[in-house]
């Protein structure tokens, strides 16, 4: 990557939805198979709802509200939760005599100001097909693009204003993950002079997950089976055209059962750091 720049000025609220966000929803999750043999992954509950639907709830709280979701593995349960999102958390009357459906107003779901659109892109497409796969749909404006198993307290306005500034194809959010033990600082006879309990990591800036980027990235990407992370990053990276912006908030990604544990203690607690909406 190239040298990372903190921080980045908001672009008016007004604008920003103008930004489409390409979500990957495709994967196995193997290494989450209790759950996702039943589900892909992105459709893990964190308290009642996917942490699809509160990645989505971030990205629209800062006003970015159209979202591209690249399907694949198990790709009817995504389609069948947006389908029948209004009704499910709503209160319903059904005439059975016409098959006619009613919701009682005063018990409506509330209306999300989103745009889906659902997009099959292969059972076994890797993550830089699929984003391939979204060219349609992507056009020639800038868009953004997540993994759908991974949540921030970031501030997207900021992020896609600093990817503004900077004037290359592509930026990343680098994050320093908490390190899954307890930090010791030892002095020189071997006493402990300071410990912290998972600490943030000091060094390692990893890849967030979180990217903003130009429609000419989808040119780095061979086909169905180029992985992202790989040839197209590395070639980005190498030709100076990939940007770093340096998360120090909250972050954690969703890989396995202790991961889903975590977030949904942080949910239950009524104090999760991703949950920026009222």
């Amino acid at each position: 990557m190239e040298a990372a720049v903190d921080g980045g000025t908001p672009i008016p609220h007004g604008q920003v939805h103008l930004v489409k966000t390409v979500i990957l929803t495709g994967g196995l999750g193997t290494r989450l198979s209790e759950e996702t043999i039943r589900k892909p992954k992105p459709m893990v509950e964190i308290g009642d709802k996917p942490i699809l639907w509160h990645l989505m709830k971030l990205y629209a709280a800062h006003g970015f509200g159209e979202f591209g979701v690249a399907l694949g593995y198990k790709a009817d349960v995504v389609k069948h939760f947006f389908l029948n999102y209004y009704h499910l958390h709503s209160d319903i009357t059904v005439d059975l005599a016409n098959g006619n459906v009613s919701v009682q107003a005063e018990h409506a779901a509330p209306r999300e100001d989103w745009r889906v659109t659902l997009v099959d892109t292969g059972l076994h497409t890797q993550t830089g097909g699929r984003i391939k796969r979204m060219r349609r749909w992507v056009g020639n404006e800038t868009f953004m693009m997540t993994y759908g198993d991974g949540l921030a307290d970031v501030d997207i306005g900021s992020l896609v204003a600093f990817h503004r500034q900077h004037g290359k194809l592509a930026t990343v959010l680098a994050v320093r993950p908490p390190s899954r033990f307890g930090g010791l600082d030892l002095d020189g006879d071997g006493r402990v002079a300071r410990f912290a309990e998972k600490p943030q990591l000091a060094e390692g800036w990893i890849n967030g997950g979180f990217f903003v980027l130009e429609p000419q990235v989808l040119d780095y990407i061979d086909g169905d089976d180029t992985s992202w992370e790989s040839t197209p990053v590395e070639r980005l990276a190498a030709e100076g055209q990939l940007v770093a912006y340096r998360h120090h908030g909250f972050w954690q990604c969703m890989d396995t059962l202790r991961d889903v544990r975590l977030l949904e203690s942080l949910w239950n607690s009524g104090a999760a750091p991703w949950k920026v909406w009222n």
